[in-house]
C-alpha cells in the first residue's frame, strides 16, 4: 500500500482542496474533494477508471457484460509534484493536479477581471462534480487519450431531464446522470457503438443515441458502448442506460448517460486495431465458433406456414443439387402468443419433419418470442411470480392499445431465465429443432418506465439482450450436446460470448437501405461482433409499384408472382445477395410470396446459384476465419481503415471492407450500375479474382461490374484454401485447391474440426499452417495434415502456368 497527500485545484471559494491517494490490492483510490477517482489495471494495455461522488459506487465492481478480473501485472504508483501517475510497460495514467497543483499565487492577491467575472458567475452556476483531468500515454510520451472533465448531476428542471426520477422507486438507488469529456483531435477518427443505420461509418460530426430503438432513423439500433479509434486505443463505456454519445464537436467527444451512480469506463491501448479487440475480448468474453452449418446459408422468409412448405423447401434444394444448411421457421406457428406449441393443424409432426431434414443435410432454426398473452398457458404462473418486465405496481407492461401481444419475460431474473429455457427445450427443441430465433429481444416493450428484476429499466435499458441470449445460451451448454446458436434482434456487451448471430431487424426492400447496410455492419462488426448479418433483400413488404431509375438489368417478368409490379427488385435482391455471400453469416429472409434462389426468375436464378456455390467453396477459408476470431476476438468482416491504418483514403471508404485477410469486397448498391469504383488501398497488389488481373495498390480504378459480378479482389501474398462442392456442411469437405496469390510473402491457418461440438475447446481439432515464401515460389506447410497426395496436384499459383 502507497499512501501520499495531494492537492487541486477548486473554485475561487476553495483554491486548495486536499485529497488522499492509495493503492489496495489491484486498484489506485484517490479522493478528491468530495469525488473518489479509481484506476484499476485488467491488463498493462487495459485500464478501468471510474469517478463517483460516492465512494462505495467508485469502489465497485463493473456492471453486466464485463466478465474480467482485475489483474495488476507490472503495473506501479507514483506521486508527482504535478499528477498521480499509475505505470506499466504499455500505459502511463496520469491523474493531473499533484500535491502543487492549485495552490494560490503568493505573489498577488489582486483577483483578475477574468477571475471576477468567474467567481459572480459561480454564485450562480457551477458544474456537478469536481475537476479531473486524466491522461492515457504510451511509455514513449504519445498521448492516446484525455479525459478532461466528467459530470454526475441530479435530474433537474434546468437540464430537462427530471421527469425520470418518476421511473425510479424509494428503494432503488439514487439517479444521476452520469457523463464524461474527452479531447478529439481534428484527425481522430470513431468506429463502432454498435448499429446505427443511418449511413455512416466514422461517427465523427454525428450525434450517436446508444441504445436499442426499433423505430431509429434508417432502422433499428442497438448500443455496444465500445468506441476504436484511429489514435492506438479503444473506449469501452461501463453504463447500461441510454447514452447519448457526442463525437468530435467543440474539439471534444462527450459520453452523457442518462442514469448512473458513477462514471466507469475502460481504455484499452493496442498497436494495431486487432490488439484492440483482443483487449474487448479479454473484458468480455471470447466469440465462441458456432455450428458448422452457420457458416453456410441460412433460408428463411416470413413466413413458411405448415411443415410441408417447409419439406419441399428443403426438396427444391437437394432436386437442384444445391447447398444450404439451415432452414427457419417464424413465428405465428403457435396457437398463440406464448403458448410454447406448434398448430398441429399446420405441424402435425413436427419430430418426423425435423427428422426428414436432418436426413438430407439440413438443420432448423425457430422463432421464439418473450411474449406471453394473458390467456396464454403459462402467463398466470408468470405473473403470480413477478417474472414480467413490470410497472412500479408489479403489473406487467404491455403494449396497449395497438400491440396485443402480451408481456415480455425478465430474464434478468434468473429463475425465470432458467424456467424459460428449460419450457423452450421441453416444448419446442424436443421436436428435433436445433437453434433458436430469439425475437424482439430489445425487448420488445421499451423498459423506460418499467422495472426488471435487476432494477429500473431505465437505468438497464440496454442489457436485456444480454441476459436473454446468456439464458438460452447457458441452456444449451448445459442440457445439449450440440453448440448454441440463438439470432438475436439486438445486442449489448458481451452479447458476442453466448453463441450469437445479431441482424439489423426489420429492413425495408430498397436500394437505399442495401446501400445503407454495408456502413451499418462494418460498425457492428467494429463494435466486437462478429456475427452480423441482414435480412437479404429486406424484411418488408415489397411496394406495390415501384419505377427503377434506370431500366432493370434483369428482366422481371417470369416472377411476376412473387415481386409483382417491382420492376428492378430481381436485379436489388441479386445484388444483395452477392453481397451476402460475403458476409459473416448468409442469411436470406423478407416477406415475399416465394424466397428460394428460384423465385425471382430465369435470369436471376443462375446468378445467385453461382454465389450460394462459391459461399461453399470458400467455406474452408470462413470457417478457418471463425476460429481465428475465436481465439483472437477480431472480427473477419473488417472496415479497411483495421488493416491499412496509414491509408487516409482507405479509411475513407464505407462500402468497400475485407473479409478475412485475403479478400476486398465492393459490393454494387446501385440501380443499373454495371461498373463501379473501387479503392484498392495502398501497399500491397491486388488481383481481381474473376480476371486474374493484378493491379498496384494506392489506386482506385473502374471495374466492370455486370449484374453476375461482384467487384472482389485478393491481396498479394493471399492463400486461400477452396472446398470441393457439398450440399451443406454435414458432408465432409475435402480441398480441391489450395490457391496462391503471388507477391507477398503469406500465411493461413487452415482450421478444421467436428464443426458440431465443443470439443474444439479441449483442443479436438485440426490445424495446418500455411506459409508461401514468395522470393522461393514456395508453399510449405506444418501441423496436421489437410490433404493427401503431392501438393503440386493441389497447389495453384495464379498467374504461374
Amino acid at each position: 500500500m502507497i499512501r501520499g497527500l495531494c492537492f487541486v485545484a477548486g473554485t475561487l471559494a476553495a483554491l486548495v482542496v486536499s485529497c488522499t491517494a492509495q493503492t489496495q490490492q489491484q486498484k489506485a483510490i484517490i479522493t478528491r474533494g468530495q469525488s473518489t477517482i479509481v484506476l484499476e489495471p485488467y491488463a498493462p494495455n487495459v485500464i478501468r477508471v471510474t469517478l463517483s461522488l460516492l465512494k462505495d459506487k467508485a469502489t465497485a465492481a463493473p456492471g453486466y457484460g464485463i466478465t474480467a478480473s482485475p489483474a495488476e501485472r507490472e503495473w506501479s504508483y507514483e506521486e508527482t509534484d504535478s499528477a498521480d501517475v499509475y505505470r506499466s510497460s504499455r500505459l502511463v495514467v496520469s491523474l493531473q493536479g499533484g500535491r502543487n497543483v492549485g495552490t494560490a499565487p503568493q505573489q498577488s492577491t489582486v483577483l483578475t477581471n477574468v477571475q471576477k467575472t468567474q467567481a459572480s458567475i459561480g454564485t450562480f452556476f457551477n458544474g456537478s462534480a469536481p475537476w479531473a483531468d486524466i491522461r492515457f500515454s504510451t511509455p514513449d510520451g504519445k498521448l492516446l487519450l484525455e479525459m478532461n472533465g466528467w459530470e454526475m448531476s441530479v435530474p433537474n428542471y434546468k437540464d430537462g431531464n427530471a421527469g425520470i426520477l418518476n421511473d425510479r422507486r424509494p428503494s432503488d438507488d439514487a439517479f444521476y446522470q452520469v457523463g464524461a469529456t474527452f479531447a478529439s483531435p481534428s484527425d481522430e477518427r470513431y468506429y463502432g457503438l454498435g448499429q446505427n443505420q443511418e449511413g455512416y461509418l466514422d461517427h465523427r460530426g454525428r450525434t450517436v443515441q446508444c441504445w436499442n430503438n426499433y423505430t431509429a432513423t434508417g432502422g433499428p439500433t442497438w448500443c455496444i458502448p465500445f468506441v476504436v479509434t484511429n489514435k492506438g486505443y479503444g473506449l469501452v463505456w461501463d453504463n447500461p442506460s441510454q447514452t447519448t454519445i457526442e463525437p468530435g464537436f467543440n474539439e471534444q467527444s462527450k459520453w452523457t448517460s442518462q442514469v448512473g451512480t458513477r462514471v466507469s469506463f475502460f481504455v484499452i491501448a493496442g498497436e494495431t486495431t486487432d490488439e484492440i479487440y483482443a483487449g474487448y475480448r479479454m473484458l468480455t468474453g471470447a466469440t465462441p465458433l458456432l455450428p458448422k452449418a452457420a457458416y453456410g446459408y441460412i433460408q428463411c422468409k416470413q413466413r413458411y406456414i405448415t411443415q410441408d412448405e417447409v419439406l419441399q423447401v428443403a426438396k427444391g434444394y437437394r432436386d437442384r443439387h444445391l447447398p444450404a444448411d439451415v432452414l427457419v421457421v417464424d413465428w405465428f406457428y403457435y396457437t398463440k402468443m406464448g403458448q410454447m406449441d406448434l398448430d398441429q393443424k399446420n405441424w402435425p409432426d413436427p419430430k418426423a419433419m425435423n427428422d426428414q431434414l436432418h436426413a438430407m443435410g439440413f438443420q432448423t432454426m425457430i422463432s421464439v418470442w418473450p411474449r406471453f398473452v394473458p390467456d396464454s398457458r403459462f402467463y398466470d404462473s408468470l405473473l403470480k411470480k413477478g417474472w414480467f418486465e413490470h410497472l412500479a405496481d408489479g403489473k406487467p407492461t404491455n403494449g396497449l392499445p395497438y400491440d396485443r401481444a402480451g408481456s415480455d419475460i425478465d430474464t434478468t431474473n434468473p429463475d425465470a431465465a432458467h424456467w424459460y429455457w428449460d419450457t423452450i427445450r421441453d416444448n419446442i427443441l424436443n421436436k428435433g429443432f436445433d437453434s433458436i430465433w430469439a425475437d424482439e429481444t430489445e425487448p420488445d416493450l421499451p423498459p423506460n418506465g418499467s422495472y426488471f428484476h435487476i432494477g429500473p429499466g431505465t437505468q438497464y435499458f440496454n442489457v436485456y439482450p444480454l441476459f436473454h441470449t446468456a439464458a438460452l445460451y447457458d441452456g444449451f451448454r448445459r442440457d445439449t450436446n450440440h453448440r448454441a446458436l440463438t439470432l438475436s434482434r439486438d445486442a449489448y456487451l458481451g452479447v458476442q460470448s453466448k453463441g450469437t448471430i445479431v441482424w439489423s431487424s426489420d429492413i425495408y426492400p430498397t436500394w437505399d437501405t442495401l446501400k445503407r447496410q454495408i456502413p451499418t455492419g462494418l460498425n457492428a462488426a467494429a463494435s466486437g461482433l462478429a456475427y452480423w448479418s441482414n435480412d437479404t433483400g429486406g424484411w418488408q413488404y415489397l411496394p406495390t409499384v415501384h419505377h427503377p431509375e434506370h431500366k432493370p438489368l434483369l428482366d422481371p417478368s417470369d416472377a411476376r408472382d412473387n415481386v409483382g409490379d417491382y420492376d428492378d427488385y430481381p436485379e436489388l435482391y441479386t445484388r444483395w445477395f452477392e453481397y451476402a455471400t460475403f458476409l459473416p453469416i448468409m442469411r436470406t429472409h423478407g416477406s415475399r410470396n416465394f424466397n428460394e434462389v428460384w423465385s425471382y426468375g430465369k435470369e436471376a436464378e443462375p446468378i445467385l446459384e453461382k454465389y450460394l456455390k462459391l459461399r461453399y467453396e470458400l467455406m474452408p477459408y470462413i470457417y478457418s476465419l471463425g476460429y481465428s476470431t475465436y481465439q483472437t476476438g477480431a472480427p473477419y468482416m473488417r472496415a479497411l481503415f483495421m488493416d491499412f491504418p496509414g491509408d487516409t483514403e482507405a479509411a475513407s471508404q464505407i462500402d468497400e471492407y475485407m473479409f478475412g485477410p485475403a479478400f476486398l469486397v465492393a459490393p454494387v448498391a446501385e440501380q443499373g450500375a454495371t461498373s463501379r469504383r473501387v479503392y484498392l488501398p495502398a501497399g500491397t497488389d491486388w488481383y481481381n479474382y474473376w480476371t486474374n488481373e493484378r493491379l498496384h495498390g494506392g489506386q482506385t480504378v473502374t471495374v466492370d461490374s455486370p449484374i453476375d459480378t461482384l467487384p472482389l479482389f485478393v491481396r498479394a501474398g493471399s492463400i486461400l484454401p477452396l472446398g470441393a462442392p457439398v450440399l451443406s456442411t454435414n458432408e465432409k469437405q475435402v480441398l480441391s485447391k489450395v490457391r496462391i496469390y503471388p507477391g507477398a510473402d503469406g500465411r493461413f491457418t487452415l482450421y478444421q474440426d467436428d464443426g458440431k461440438t465443443y470439443a474444439y475447446e479441449k483442443g479436438v481439432s485440426q490445424i495446418t499452417h500455411l506459409h508461401w515464401d514468395d522470393i522461393a515460389s514456395k508453399l510449405t506447410h506444418d501441423g496436421a495434415p489437410a490433404w493427401t497426395g503431392l501438393d503440386e496436384g493441389l497447389v495453384e499459383i495464379v498467374g504461374h502456368k
